[in-house]
């Protein structure tokens, strides 16, 4: 039995996110019906292709799924597509972004009939605002979204991946939004409608600098190839043979680089001992590390890193990860038939290793019914007396989660739960909070309480309860096991020893709690034989393969983002949660949930990984070019360092575009009527995009090219998005009060159950706020054993600065 095999889905239109999010339900058994029109599916057509012609993009997208031919010029098409909404649990809906032929059908009243029906509609940018309506492409959006201006050479042009990343983001929000929602319904719940812009789903990636840029201000710029504001050295570098992935933020990391470069006067100059403080000297401090990197191999590199404990890692080719035996070995790369051709794809990235996801499958002919092992039972649309949808309530009220992430990645998934209503516990220590409230534990940053002030810990963390305990000791470690006695969840993204060390292994944690959902979020796996690698978000990023076909034909592999793999785990880790979630509503079972977060990152390289695995030639990289649409760039606009991508989709948009920059010559051109013919004269068409653009103010630019609905989005920075008029007029961003920040915006999630988001009903907690409401509402300690914990360190609401705690360490050896 797979998790979700009692669930039968039905997709509509034609999206990336909807269909990746319908994909995540086929993965965990789900009956999924895709509705196409008798030309197949528009992504049928998506570029790479394979030597046969079929799309690589549509097979990652749509194996194990069944196709359902429905012609809307058949008078009988509403009845037969009503009939199979009806008939179904949950309805995935991407008509707004294309329609594909979908006949017209009559949502609501269908949920009326049945109200147990799921149902999620996706748009690119919501239906109302100033966005709503315009074309878009990925990288228009991921443009608009502030995830493209600060990637690239310091004069332009910003560089991008031409295409696969909002989609697959967006798809993952969806399945968050539904999966919720079934969750809800085993409960005794109705059934959810949900809205997902597509806009607001790529932000995730953009929140944490958005909150840096209120809190320091205009200081984020692009500074250079795998290179980015804030942080130094992230960043990717040519080795011997290959190329190595570096990251140190922490300061220990830091020394133990120049250790391992010998460079001892790097190492011991205390001007550089924060990843901020380097910042301004990066070309003197690559001048010295950069030679040392080229005299051994990226291979030998990472062998010594992982002895040293710093984060760095081979950036390999997707030849090489196709060559990983651990990958197939895990289900991260899995088989799949396309027709006639035998490939490989992505896999699942939710390893539960109770009920694991299907490894490979068939991708569907149009029309083509497949027959999998289902068990379906058809779930009550009667729900008891007092059930609600009320949105304030959330779906996952009654859940409760205990939180030991720290960052970005773990404290991602649960906030998106807490968001969703979940109670979640985030269990800190005074010896080691948090390291997102800040790495400096020097004494003026610890009695500056500026471990309080850290806007990116409070985005992080918003709806939770803190506490605080010492799991090192046995009054922390016995209190975290009767925490856990009463939860439904428990998250970890430490190191995958570091829980297990503490006596908290799931054979432990399953003993105390057999309906327990446990999920560890290391980089690698559990049983990797890179098990023990530190990894941060770029580490991510740099060992999944994308960076090998982002940017230009003959330069180095280009990462796009700071922490890209960060957020990408985050969500990863709350859709594995929910499939595991209602696997133990149904059974009582609970499992553990072996999260890979590298592996969540290949989603993102998926096409060129099934086109190579049949071909075997490396993949062509495009700069900023795209593999199917022409013109497809970032053009630069009137004053300093303004951009917008364009990109033109279709031969239609194409006419458009050229009547409205002045060449009605190129729109009467028969041989610019195909995208091939385009291909040709390239270089003179984006010129002349460009001397139209450099005229105009972007956003000006932005406004023309959309009144005639050609797709098109501004280069911002995150700092703009503060004031973006389409969020501002969605109220994404809401104002949030706490202690030692005062007023902060803090963005909403991207699924909506109305008009309105999801309320912020509190700020991130203080160092351990919570732990008399916890400790006494919950485990009925008194106040004097409260205070005892106190005086004994195990509990506390203030961090210890280095010296105290060496003294704390040397106390407890005596």
């Amino acid at each position: 039995m797979r998790a979700l095999s009692h669930l039968r889905v039905t997709e509509i239109g034609s999206a990336v996110a909807t269909s990746y999010c319908a994909r995540l339900f086929a993965d965990f058994g789900a009956d999924v019906q895709k509705v196409e029109p008798p030309g197949g599916d528009p992504l049928r057509r998506s570029a790479p292709f394979t030597p046969k012609g079929q799309s690589a993009w549509f097979a990652f997208l749509n194996f194990n799924k069944s196709s359902i031919i429905i012609d809307a010029a058949n008078p009988d098409a509403i009845r037969r597509l009503t009939k199979l909404v009806e008939d179904c649990d949950i309805l995935i809906d991407g008509r707004d972004v294309d329609c594909a032929d979908c006949p017209p059908i009559d949502v609501a009243a269908i949920r009326q009939r049945r109200p147990g029906l799921i149902y999620l509609e996706a748009s690119w940018f919501g239906d109302e605002g100033p966005y709503a309506g315009y074309a878009a492409t990925d990288s228009t959006i991921r443009a608009l979204a502030g995830l493209i201006k600060l990637v690239g050479p310091a004069d332009g042009p910003p560089s991008y991946a031409p295409d696969f990343q909002t989609g697959i983001v967006a798809g993952l929000w969806g399945f968050t939004a539904a999966a919720s929602g079934a969750v809800t319904r085993m409960q005794g719940g109705l059934g959810r409608s949900w809205s997902l812009s597509i806009f607001e789903s790529s932000l995730a990636l953009s929140e944490d600098l958005m909150l840096e840029a209120f809190a320091r201000g205009d200081v984020m710029h692009r500074i250079g190839v795998n290179r980015f504001s804030l942080t130094f050295p992230v960043g990717i570098y040519e080795c011997k043979e290959g190329w190595l992935g570096v990251t140190t933020i922490a300061p220990a990391q830091w020394r133990a680089f120049c250790d391992m470069l010998d460079l001892p006067e790097l190492r011991d100059d205390p001007t550089l001992l924060l990843s901020a403080d380097r910042l301004p000297r990066m070309g003197e401090i690559e001048r010295q590390f950069v030679p040392r990197l080229k005299t051994r191999t990226a291979q030998e590199w990472f062998a010594e890193g992982v002895k040293r404990k710093i984060p760095v890692v081979p950036v390999p080719r997707i030849s090489e990860l196709l060559q990983d035996a651990e990958k197939k070995a895990r289900g991260a790369l899995v088989p799949v038939l396309l027709g006639e051709e035998k490939c490989m794809t992505v896999g699942a990235m939710q390893r539960l290793t109770l009920t694991p996801p299907r490894q490979g499958g068939s991708v569907p002919a149009p029309g083509e019914q497949q027959t999998f092992a289902n068990v379906r039972r058809q779930l009550t649309d009667t729900a008891p007396a007092g059930s609600s949808c009320d949105a304030d309530r959330g779906p996952l009220r009654g859940i409760r989660v205990i939180d030991f992430t720290m960052g970005w990645a773990g404290p991602l998934c649960t906030r998106t739960l807490a968001d969703l209503g979940a109670d979640v516990i985030k269990i800190e220590a005074i010896q080691y909070p948090d390291w997102w409230r800040g790495v400096d534990r020097r004494p003026a940053y610890v009695n500056g309480l500026m471990y309080e002030k850290t806007p990116r810990f409070c985005i992080m963390n918003r709806n939770k309860r803190g506490i605080t305990l010492d799991l090192t000791r046995p009054q922390g470690l016995a209190l975290a096991k009767r925490l856990l006695v009463g939860a439904d969840v428990v998250v970890d993204n430490y190191s995958v020893d570091v829980l297990p060390k503490f006596g908290l292994g799931y054979d432990v944690l399953s003993a105390l709690n057999h309906r327990l959902v446990v999920m560890s979020m290391s980089a690698f796996g559990a049983n990797s034989v890179h098990r023990s690698c530190r990894a941060y978000g770029s580490t991510l990023e740099q060992g999944s393969g994308l960076p090998s076909v982002v940017g230009d034909i003959d330069g180095p592999p280009v990462m796009s983002h700071i922490a890209f793999g960060d957020a990408v785990g985050g969500l990863n880790g709350c859709a594995a949660i929910l499939v595991a979630l209602i696997h133990a509503r149904k059974t009582g079972q609970g499992q553990f949930i072996d999260l890979a977060q590298v592996e969540c990152m290949m989603p993102f390289a998926a096409p060129w990984i099934t086109v190579h695995s049949i071909d075997g030639m490396e993949p062509p990289r495009y700069g900023n070019r795209h593999p199917q649409f022409v013109p497809h760039g970032c053009f630069r606009c009137a004053g300093n360092d303004n951009w917008i991508l364009v990109a033109a989709t279709d031969e239609d948009m194409w006419q458009r575009l050229a009547i409205l920059i002045g060449r009605p010559d190129w729109a009467k051109d028969k041989s610019l009527q195909s995208a091939e013919g385009r291909r040709r004269v390239e270089g003179d068409i984006e010129r002349g995009i460009e001397a139209w653009t450099h005229a105009r103010d972007a956003d000006r630019a932005m406004s023309e090219l959309q009144s005639v609905r050609v797709a098109a989005g501004v280069a911002r920075l995150p700092i703009e998005l503060l004031n973006d008029r389409h969020l501002k007029s969605r109220a994404f961003l809401q104002e949030i009060d706490r202690p030692f920040i005062g007023s902060h915006p803090q963005p909403s999630m991207p699924i909506r159950e109305g008009q309105a988001p999801y309320a912020i009903r509190t700020a991130a907690p203080t160092l351990g706020e919570h732990n008399r409401e916890v400790l006494s509402g919950l485990l009925g300690l008194s106040d004097a054993e409260i205070a005892d914990l106190t005086r004994e360190g195990i509990i506390g609401t203030n961090m210890l600065s280095e010296a105290e705690l060496q003294r704390t360490k040397r106390g407890s050896l005596e």
